[in-house]
Parts: structure tokens; C-alpha cells; sequence
């Protein structure tokens, strides 16, 4: 159902209304009666006949009139009675109760209950465990939050609700407005993917912001945000990097956190703006508040102090937005006026003694440059500047280019007023260079994602091949084995165009024509990781030798399986693997193999579906991109053969989710126009 009328109620029911200070249900109550909503209020509570001088109802059956909306602020065990005697006639909620998923298995099991009445009815239910919802062009405040925001263009979407009043507070003082606030609690059925869904289609939402927990349909959401992500920018701030804190959150809000490596690959799959901690959360959503224009990835900065313009070039390296190269035409434009001592470079430096005219001047000269997106004036309050004339001059600037203008106004008491003034004209101001820096390539990187990335097509089956490798496995778990042998690996990989060395079993070798040298493995579904138990001798010279150690070998795994296997010529070695995440499904792996794989840990993630021109991209863009550029004389490797073999994987983890592990390791990719070949496999089932 749509949830429009959950948002845009023209009624609404508060049931555990009270006019007893401190209760939820009395704050509630005074937010919406009192902010200046104009819709209809209905209180209900058997305990009062009126609260503030308004009639209270016993119970909504007595309300005769249409309700759009009803709010729980009633202890946990009752909420369930009450929809269900209630649902057909109201179908939109906001349970503001604690006492579900979040506590254990009992109230785990209370929501589970509540989710199959809301799918049966056709409900709509925001919560439970939640502080409610907040719209300002509607002056209306369903949260037990205090207090209106501004109206403006930020919608916050909160899985915390305390954070939630956090950021209103901190709004207050930084300029931030809203034209949304949502708390979402435990996402019982109204969740990040659906408030996406809603704010895409929101006029008044310039930007989406939201905090993040967890993320509760992994699939559902990387195509929701990714949709969304081309109409306006998505800024998370997702918790859980680490272990303690995914327990924590597991206690807070019945959440699964997923692996914070994987979360990166899926918003960057997404087009999703990442900020890395609360300060960058703020600072994105004010620059996107305040920003009439999308940038470019190039910038210009204008300052008055060297170590500061010194400080800020630093903060570009490793972004993707760069200081735009100035023209020898805008170098001499600028020596026209600017002090001889002044550095005509990017930072330009107008000198510590530069007064609110070179500011304008250099402004004017750098609003002709189609190429450059973001201009940066950074000012320190030195004994001769005007801070205020400068601050007008800016001002006056903004109001007139369509480029983003940015400050970054270092110094305390002497810049305060201006930096007010700033905000108040719609101009972002940063504390410290770096956080500018950030800012802009967050924001600019959303921008080349909504012009340049395609849109992932959802994967056509192959049920042809699909139906061959089911049959493997079938064979193999009637055998009652947990993983397949090479050769049956070998025959997968060859359905997806992917090469492997060629293999015999050492039972029989003899009647098998290869030369030497050879390596022999252990070919067993019990022993995955060979080199750690010895079930690998590689460079095996004669027949003597081979012999020996296939002696040995049977000795040590006694009933085992062996495989004998042709030394193939060095190359580099990569690793690709299939990681079947709980939130998002099968992600890839790949990067640097071999037996150092876990102690260097340069490996990148590409979430299916995925085409060549995204897996080129990711290559290039990755750990292993300096194998695609010539160095010291070597020769680059096969760019598009690396993305194909991957393409193919991406396409096995899709139409094979039957397997639940998959490693290639390693896989040996040349320079030299040699194919690349696969020279150990394991497929777990």
C-alpha cells in the first residue's frame, strides 16, 4: 500500500494519550494538539474522559468518524489486540512502543505476529520501537521529540531515535532544515527501502539522509537506492564497523549488521554518498542543503593565508575532485590586480593583508571558468582583514553564480558573527580544510554516478547450463560429499568460459600422456586448504619422484583421492571467491591470491549483477589496478579478460545459489598473451 497518508494524514487517533507529564503519550499529544497541525485529533486513553480540556474516547470503536492515522504509545503486550480489532477500518500506524525484536526472543516472536496481521489487513506500520515522525510543512510533530524544525529540503530517515533528536537540536545552531524527520525503530515493514521509495517521489526532499543500524532486504534495497540515487542524493551514515559493535547493535534494535567492507561495495554499486562518522554526515547534508549546483570534480581556492592553502592541497590527495590546472589567460587576469607577491597558482594566495576587493575581484575571475564546479574561499581573521567586507563580498557572489561556493573560516570569536551570516544566506561553512575537501568529493561522486554509471540489468538465467551443474551437485551430495572434485569444478568453469589446467587422477596416471615437472594434490571435500595440511607437493621433476610421493600422500590421507596437475608458467596470482553475505547475497571477491592472501588482504567486492564496463571499472579503480598500467618495463595485463572470467563468476553466484562456498585460488593471469588458467578450484555445496 501507499504510505502517503501515513505522512499526510488529515486525521489522526493517539491511543495511550495521557495528561500526565513525563508520559510519551502526553508529549505526543502536546506536539500535534499544540505546533499548529490542522487536521483532526482524536485521544484516546479509558482512563480520562478529557485531556486539555479535549474529549478522550475510551476506545477507537467509539470514534464514528474516518482515521488516517493511529499512534501507539501503549505498552507492548496490548499493541497487537488493538490493530488487529482495528484494522479494517485504519490502516496506516506508528507504533512508538518498545518491547519487540529488540529485547529477545519474546518480543521477537510478539513481531512476528504483529508483521502477519499487517500483511493480512494490508497494513501500513512505522515502527515498532520508534520516536514517531516529524513533517514541518505540515506543522506536524508525531514523535515525542519537542520542538518544530525549519522547513527546508533535508529528509533524515533515523534508525536511532535519539540520534534523531540529536540532529534536530544540533540543526537549530548549524542552519540545517528539514522537510522530513523519520524515525524508523526495528523496520518492521516500513524500512530504509521503502522510505526511499517515499522520498524519491517527495517534492519538498532535496537529500536523503539517513543512520543506519542495519539493513534489513539487502536485494530490495541496492535496486530501490539504486533507482533513487539517479533522481537525488542518498547520504548514510552506517554503524557497525566492527565486531563489539554489531553486537551492540544486535541488542539495541534486533538488527544484523553486515560486513563493512561489503556495505561499502553495495553503496558504491548503489551511487549512495558514505559519510564515515557524524561530522561528515552533517556536513554533506548542509553542503547538498545548501548547494544550488552539482559539481564538477574541479575546484579552485582562494585564500589569504599560504599554510592554509598548503593545508587544503593536502586534503585532495587520494579524492577524486582535483584543483583545477588554471590557463596562463586567467593567471595574467588575476596578475592585474593581485599583489606581485601573491601566487597565482591554485590555491590562489591573495596575501594576508588582501582586503574584501581582491576577494571580489578574484571571484569574478574565476566565475568565467566553465570547467571549474566548487570554489573554496578560506579566510584566517588576521589583524587587517575585514572579515565582514569579505564575508558580504561572498555573499553577493553566491547569490549570483551557479557555481558551489563554499568557506572555511579558521579562528574562533573573530569569525563567529560572519560565519552565522554565512549560514544564514545558504552558504556552508567547515571548520577545518579537510572537512571541505570530503564534503565536495562526496557530493561530486554522487554527481559522476547519476551522469556516467549505467544501470544494472537484472541477470537472465541460463537454465541450460543451470539444470548440467545442478546435476553435478546432485551426483556429488548423493556420494554424501560437502564439495566437489577439481575435475567436476573444471567442467563448471568451462560452462562459463573459464580455463583450467588440465588434471588426471594419480590412480591411473600412467595411462596419461603430460610431461614434467607436476604437482600432486590431495582431491578431498574434507581437506579444502591443501598447502596447510601438506596435500600439495608442487615441482615434481620425474616418475621416481612422483611415485614416492604418491606413496606418501597415501600414507598420510589414507582413502583419499589424488590429482595430478602440469606445472603451469609463472604469473601473477589472483584470487576470486564467492562470499554469500546474510544481507545482501553473493558478493565477489577478488584481488591479490596465493598462499599470502589473508596476510595482505588486497582484495575488492563487486556485488551481481554486475556488466563488463562495472567490473572493468572496478579493476581499474581497485587494489589490483597497477596491473593494468605499465610499470618499470612490464607489460600490462588483460584488463578485459580479468573482468570477463569475473562477469562469468558473478553470473555462477546468480544462477547457482546452491553453492555455499567458492574459491578460485589461484588463478594465474599473464602479460604476454597468454590465457589465463585456473589452477585450484573449490566448490563447497
Amino acid at each position: 500500500m501507499s504510505i502517503d497518508k501515513l505522512f499526510n494524514p488529515e486525521s489522526i487517533a493517539i491511543i495511550g494519550a495521557s495528561s500526565e507529564e513525563g508520559k510519551i503519550g502526553n508529549v505526543i499529544a502536546k506536539n500535534i494538539l499544540e505546533l499548529g497541525y490542522s487536521g483532526e485529533v482524536y485521544l484516546v486513553n479509558p482512563k480520562y474522559a478529557e485531556i486539555f480540556g479535549k474529549k478522550c474516547y475510551a476506545n477507537l470503536a467509539e470514534i464514528k468518524n474516518e482515521i488516517d492515522l493511529a499512534i501507539l504509545a501503549i505498552p507492548a503486550k496490548f499493541v497487537n489486540e488493538e490493530i488487529k480489532n482495528n484494522a479494517e477500518r485504519i490502516k496506516n500506524y506508528v507504533i512508538i512502543s518498545a518491547g519487540f525484536s529488540e529485547i529477545g526472543e519474546g518480543g521477537k516472536k510478539q513481531e512476528e505476529e504483529l508483521k502477519k496481521i499487517a500483511k493480512e489487513k494490508e497494513l501500513n506500520i512505522l515502527g515498532p520501537n520508534c520516536l514517531g515522525f516529524i513533517i514541518p510543512s505540515l506543522k506536524l510533530n508525531a514523535s515525542f521529540a519537542g520542538g518544530m524544525p525549519e522547513e527546508g529540503n533535508i529528509s533524515f530517515v533515523s534508525q536511532s531515535g535519539a540520534l534523531a533528536v540529536a540532529l534536530m537540536d544540533s540543526a537549530k545552531k548549524e542552519g540545517i532544515k528539514f522537510s522530513s524527520v523519520v524515525s524508523i525503530g526495528n523496520k518492521m515493514e516500513i524500512g530504509e527501502a521503502e522510505m526511499l521509495e517515499f522520498l524519491a517521489q517527495d517534492e519538498n526532499t532535496k537529500v536523503i539522509g539517513m543512520y543506519l543500524e542495519g539493513i534489513k532486504d539487502g536485494e530490495k534495497f541496492i535496486k530501490m537506492a539504486e533507482n533513487v540515487s539517479r533522481l537525488k542524493p542518498i547520504v548514510i551514515l552506517k554503524a557497525g564497523k566492527n565486531e563489539k559493535t554489531q553486537q551492540a547493535i544486535a541488542s539495541h534494535t534486533g538488527a544484523l549488521a553486515g560486513d563493512d567492507e561489503i556495505v561499502s561495495a553495495v553503496f558504491e554499486k548503489a551511487g549512495i554518498i558514505r559519510a564515515n562518522n557524524l561530522e561528515e554526515f552533517f556536513n554533506l547534508l548542509k553542503l547538498i542543503s545548501f548547494s544550488c549546483a552539482v559539481p564538477n570534480q574541479k575546484v579552485v581556492v582562494i585564500t589569504n593565508a599560504g599554510g592554509a592553502g598548503v593545508l587544503i592541497s593536502d586534503a585532495f590527495n587520494g579524492k577524486k575532485i582535483k584543483l583545477a590546472e588554471l590557463s596562463e589567460e586567467t593567471k595574467n587576469k588575476l596578475r592585474e590586480f593581485l599583489p606581485a607577491e601573491s601566487s597565482v597558482e591554485n590555491p590562489i594566495d591573495l596575501l594576508g593583508d588582501a582586503r574584501a576587493d581582491r576577494y571580489k575581484k578574484t571571484l569574478e575571475v574565476i566565475s568565467g571558468i566553465e570547467e571549474v564546479g566548487s570554489i573554496i574561499c578560506l579566510l584566517t581573521p588576521q589583524q587587517q582583514t575585514p572579515v565582514e567586507e569579505i564575508t558580504e563580498e561572498i555573499i553577493n557572489f553566491k547569490n549570483k553564480t551557479d557555481k558551489i561556493i563554499t568557506t572555511v573560516f579558521l579562528g574562533g570569536e573573530k569569525v563567529e558573527k560572519e560565519i552565522l551570516k554565512l549560514k544564514q544566506n545558504g552558504i556552508c561553512n567547515f571548520n577545518f580544510p579537510d572537512l571541505v575537501v570530503r564534503a565536495i568529493d562526496g557530493y561530486s561522486q554522487w554527481n559522476e554516478f547519476r551522469k556516467t554509471k549505467t544501470k544494472t540489468k537484472t541477470q537472465m538465467i541460463n537454465e541450460k547450463r543451470r539444470s548440467v551443474i545442478l546435476e553435478i551437485i546432485q551426483f556429488a551430495k548423493l556420494e554424501n560429499r560437502q564439495a566437489l572434485y577439481f575435475e567436476e569444478s573444471a567442467k563448471i568453469m568451462a560452462l562459463y568460459g573459464i580455463n583450467t589446467t588440465k588434471s588426471f587422477e594419480a590412480e591411473n596416471y600412467q595411462k596419461e600422456n603430460f610431461s614434467y615437472p607436476v604437482a600432486l594434490k590431495i582431491d578431498s571435500d574434507k581437506i579444502l586448504h591443501k598447502t596447510d595440511k601438506a596435500g600439495l607437493i608442487l615441482n615434481i621433476e620425474d616418475e621416481k619422484t612422483l611415485e614416492e610421493n604418491i606413496a606418501k600422500m597415501k600414507r598420510n590421507f589414507p582413502g583419499s583421492r589424488f590429482i595430478i596437475q602440469s606445472m603451469e608458467q609463472i604469473g601473477a596470482e589472483l584470487i576470486i571467491g564467492i562470499k554469500k553475505d546474510e544481507i545482501f547475497g553473493p558478493v565477489i571477491i577478488y584481488g591479490l591470491g596465493g598462499i599470502y592472501t589473508e596476510v595482505f588482504r588486497m582484495v575488492d567486492y563487486l556485488i551481481p549483477p554486475f556488466n563488463l564496463k562495472q567490473t572493468e571499472e572496478s579493476l581499474m579503480n581497485g587494489k589490483i589496478r597497477f596491473l593494468f598500467s605499465t610499470m618499470r618495463g612490464q607489460k600490462k595485463y588483460n584488463l578485459e579478460e580479468i573482468a570477463k572470467i569475473l562477469l562469468g563468476i558473478g553470473s555462477l553466484a546468480l544462477e547457482i545459489p546452491e553453492i555455499d562456498g567458492f574459491d578460485i585460488n589461484p588463478l594465474i593471469v599473464y602479460n604476454n598473451n597468454q590465457e589465463a588458467i585456473v589452477v585450484d578450484v573449490k566448490i563447497i555445496i
